[in-house]
């Protein structure tokens, strides 16, 4: 979580929403990223999403088995479909997302009974760091 962090942090430098992601295979970290959404003018650029991509282009396949990704926020729901869709094995999360939490606060897409895949989560992992990193940026945000 503290590479996650790191990576949350580099989103904030760019102007970004610090979210930041972290896919892991064992004790190999293969894919990593931050939200881009801003920079790259792409709805598309979750922090998440970056990281599954990367690992899917490291470890040369679409099914991430085997893969935890660890992120600084509760992911949204597009971001939920994709860990179901990439057969991720665990998601590790620091703070909940209360306004578009897609894991337990607002849809709990990773419980849904039908879908063919299921990914054991862990919330909460330095949660108070991450939810700090977030409320500093919108308190600097705010004042700008």
């Amino acid at each position: 979580m503290r590479l996650a962090l790191a990576e949350a942090e580099a989103a904030r430098q760019l102007g970004e929403v610090p979210v930041g992601a972290v896919a892991v295979l064992g004790d190999r970290v293969v894919g990593r990223g931050h939200n881009r959404r801003e920079t790259d003018a792409h709805p598309l650029r979750h922090a998440e999403l970056i990281a599954l991509d990367e690992a899917a282009r490291t470890l040369g396949a679409w099914r991430l088995i085997g893969v935890t990704l660890y992120v600084t926020l509760e992911p949204c729901v597009m971001c939920a479909g994709a860990l179901v869709l990439s057969r991720i094995d665990r998601l590790v999360y620091a703070a909940t997302d209360p306004k578009a939490g897609a894991v337990a606060s607002v849809f709990r897409v990773l419980d849904e009974p039908r879908l063919n895949h299921h990914v054991q989560v862990t919330a909460g992992v330095l949660a108070d760091e991450a939810s700090e990193q977030l409320k500093a940026f919108f308190r600097d945000l705010r004042k700008r």
